[in-house]
């Protein structure tokens, strides 16, 4: 859940909680930067689709055995003020964010973080500045996305009502707590509107929260009652949430969204084969 201001996050937990849960509610609120369609003179961050702008020693994306991964999204880091994010977002160069969206086999093979042998489906590239690039073709068989440029806008994001930090900060929680109150609920859903790509601060889930499912994985997949699965969702943030888009030609399955999530130490260390990857869906 997202409003483009805190205040009106910090108006709707005073409405809505009582007054010493607001104030520790609003403490859960972490800065992001939402990427919309850029428009007249709008500056540009980023894009969809298109063609990626690579090294031309690097080989392109492949997942064996399945194929080359198809060409998302890039983000102009330098076009964002890093300090504006409570993440360690590289000051400057290109991500380029890459995905088996199942051009090659009609969706047979899926994506998942519980399912190790996939993870190479989904890949973050980082390019430094300075780095001598040139436009890449799509390799054969995978269609580009159309191109649409991309604008910042800074927006404060709330967390998913079920987050582990929500536990964190309020257990022992019973079913009737006020963070799950239903009128405090349709508030925030209501606030959550339009198309969402995202770069930093709370992802926002079509099903349930990113970072347990990214920790069930990691850990091997216990089973989910493990407290490790809570303990170590803790340890990832979000890096980049690409929604469906209309206007790219993007539909990740039933109106869903893909999502990348990296631990701290390795988005501060530039390890971003590291990052790991899930999507949803309605």
């Amino acid at each position: 859940m997202t409003s483009s201001a805190p205040d009106v996050l910090r108006t709707l937990a005073r409405d809505h909680l009582p007054e010493g849960i607001a104030e520790r509610w609003t403490r859960l609120l972490r800065p992001s930067f939402r990427l919309e369609k850029a428009t007249g003179h709008a500056p540009v961050a980023g894009r969809l689709g298109g063609a990626p702008e690579l090294p031309e020693d690097w080989a392109w994306p492949v997942w064996e055995d399945h194929g080359p991964l198809a060409f998302v999204a890039s983000l102009d880091c330098a076009a964002l003020p890093a300090d504006a994010l409570d993440i360690a977002l590289p000051a400057d160069g290109t991500l380029s964010f890459f995905y088996f969206d199942g051009q090659l086999d009609d969706g047979c093979a899926v994506v998942h973080p519980g399912e190790p042998a996939s993870w190479a489906g989904a890949r973050v590239l980082y390019v430094p500045a300075g780095t001598p690039v040139a436009e890449r073709p799509a390799p054969e068989g995978i269609r580009p996305y159309p191109e649409v440029p991309l604008t910042a806008r800074a927006e404060t994001t709330a967390p998913y009502p079920w987050h582990p930090v929500v536990y964190r900060e309020f257990a022992p929680m019973g079913d009737d707590h006020p963070v799950w109150g239903e009128d405090f609920r349709a508030a925030l859903w209501e606030h959550a509107r339009g198309t969402e790509h995202r770069i930093g601060g709370h992802a926002n889930p079509v099903q349930d929260e990113v970072e347990t499912e990214v920790a069930h994985g990691v850990l091997g997949g216990p089973p989910w009652d493990d407290p490790r699965i809570r303990e170590e969702a803790l340890r990832w943030v979000l890096l980049a949430q690409i929604d469906t888009d209309d206007d790219a030609g993007m539909m990740w399955g039933d109106c869903g969204a893909l999502y990348w999530l990296i631990r701290p130490e390795d988005l501060a260390a530039r390890r971003f084969d590291r990052a790991m990857f899930t999507w949803q869906c309605g």
